[in-house]
């Protein structure tokens, strides 16, 4: 038996240990300590500044909030909202839904893997770009369709795939 994965799962977790600035996190509390109910709102706070809920940030709200970490992790995990993991400033989603299935959504997925790198639920490892493939996003007039964002694309084709990422590499990442 190899000792190799329990050394991985060790550096991982060396790996998984951020040193952030806590500063905007205090704050965040700080503007909901009073508030009853006041987790959802801290942790949207947060989520809302570092783009995720970070490690350290959940211990902060443990002891702040006078909650147990558990709990707190309850609340993350339930919520598809609340992401423990950084995720790129471009967020991609690729509608798969019934009425983009059939007007060629399998061919516009492919062709975003292609040109961005990562599959479904993946962010590049620069934080540029996540990727998502989703069940609807209620626009089935215009099938198939992407969001950029809060940007809609309709009516997608392979190369309007190009000229989005093309346009997206040029924006800056913040």
């Amino acid at each position: 038996m190899s000792n190799a994965p329990a050394e991985n799962s060790k550096t991982e977790e060396i790996v998984n240990e951020e040193e952030i600035d806590l500063t905007a996190a205090n704050q965040i509390i700080d503007k909901y300590l009073t508030l009853p109910g006041n987790l959802m709102p801290v942790l949207q706070g947060i989520q809302e500044e570092y783009g995720y809920v970070p490690k350290p940030t959940i211990d902060l709200v443990a002891e702040r909030l006078n909650v147990y970490p558990s709990q707190i992790f309850g609340v993350l995990t339930f919520y598809a909202q609340f992401h423990l993991k950084p995720r790129g400033r471009y967020i991609i989603r690729v509608c798969v839904g019934t009425a983009c299935h059939v007007q060629g959504a399998p061919r516009i997925v492919d062709t975003f893997f292609e040109k961005v790198g990562i599959g479904h639920a993946e962010t590049t490892p620069d934080l540029r770009y996540t990727f998502e493939k989703v069940a609807c996003l209620g626009a089935c007039g215009m099938a198939p369709l992407a969001m950029v964002n809060d940007d809609t694309f309709g009516k997608m084709t392979v190369q309007k795939v190009d000229e989005i990422v093309a346009e997206y590499n040029q924006r800056p990442m913040k």
